[in-house]
């Protein structure tokens, strides 16, 4: 059962945040939603719908606040659905220590080692709970879905993507770490959350699933990457997947841009082309 927390106008449409119980995670969680006009004009239509996964110490609210994503999703018709980037108060010692593991860093992976299984499950939660929630209850087309995000969203995207192309029909990223099992950030939250078997790992590694999908993305994957992305070297990776992409055969876009960083208003310059690159999908 859903519980409306926030509504409020926009573009003609409505942005929304609701909560509800977790049987995945087993504790509250809150999403945000988007609907555009058209469902206030014709609440028997189901819209395409856009799943987008934040990154470090983010929340379900700060995509839709700092995004400006919705004038391009009610151009297109398009909702926009973002959940929270971990469970939050299952009060696990040490989950907020630090800003990068723990509290706002899922990494959306399901955990199997202790203290984090019983509720780092944020890839369960994402792929199936989530999507099954919105499907059952609001307007959304399940046969018309997508997925995009940022950083660590980003990594959550391309692997629940690659791993799933029987539910994403599309699949973008801004800035994404592109290779964790590589990085420091992946090294930290994957031995944090999955243990010490690096080939475990893989799983969640979207430059390894790319060579192992069976199913492509033919009209291709879209990635942004700042070049003043104080990240960019140590973290992201992005010419390894675009290495991978490369010798799969996986059509991928990836454009660099002078002068850019990480943060949203990165994400904003350059939304609407990626709402553009799912509504060609989407909508098709």
């Amino acid at each position: 059962m859903l519980e409306l927390i926030e509504e409020h106008a926009c573009y003609g449409g409505v942005q929304r945040i609701y909560r509800h119980l977790s049987a995945v995670i087993g504790l509250p969680m809150r999403f945000s939603v988007y609907l555009p006009p058209e469902v206030a004009t014709n609440p028997a239509k189901k819209v395409p719908a856009l799943f987008y996964l934040a990154g470090l110490t983010c929340t379900e609210e700060t995509f839709p606040i700092k995004a400006g994503a919705q004038r391009f999703a009610a151009q297109h018709g398009i909702a926009l659905i973002a959940p929270d980037t971990s469970p939050r108060g299952a009060n696990v010692p040490g989950e907020a220590d630090s800003w990068d593991f723990g509290v706002g860093a899922g990494f959306y992976v399901d955990a199997t080692r202790e203290p984090w299984s019983p509720h780092w499950r944020m890839y369960s939660y994402v792929r199936d709970e989530l999507r099954e929630t919105v499907l059952r209850e609001l307007p959304v087309n399940g046969e018309r879905l997508g997925i995009f995000g940022h950083s660590m969203g980003g990594h959550g995207a391309l692997v629940l993507a690659l791993r799933n192309p029987q539910i994403y029909r599309s699949v973008s990223a801004f800035a994404p770490i592109a290779a964790p099992t590589r990085c420091p950030w992946g090294e930290k939250a994957f031995s944090g959350y999955l243990g010490e078997d690096r080939e475990a790992w893989k799983q969640y590694d979207a430059s390894e699933l790319v060579a192992q999908a069976t199913q492509k993305f033919a009209q291709g994957i879209l990635v942004d990457q700042g070049l003043a992305d104080a990240f960019l070297e140590k973290q992201l990776n992005p010419e390894v997947f675009e290495a991978a992409c490369q010798a799969a055969g996986q059509p991928l876009t990836l454009r660099r841009h002078a002068g850019y960083d990480h943060g949203y208003f990165f994400i904003q310059s350059f939304v609407e082309d990626h709402l553009a690159h799912h509504a060609r999908v989407l909508l098709g």
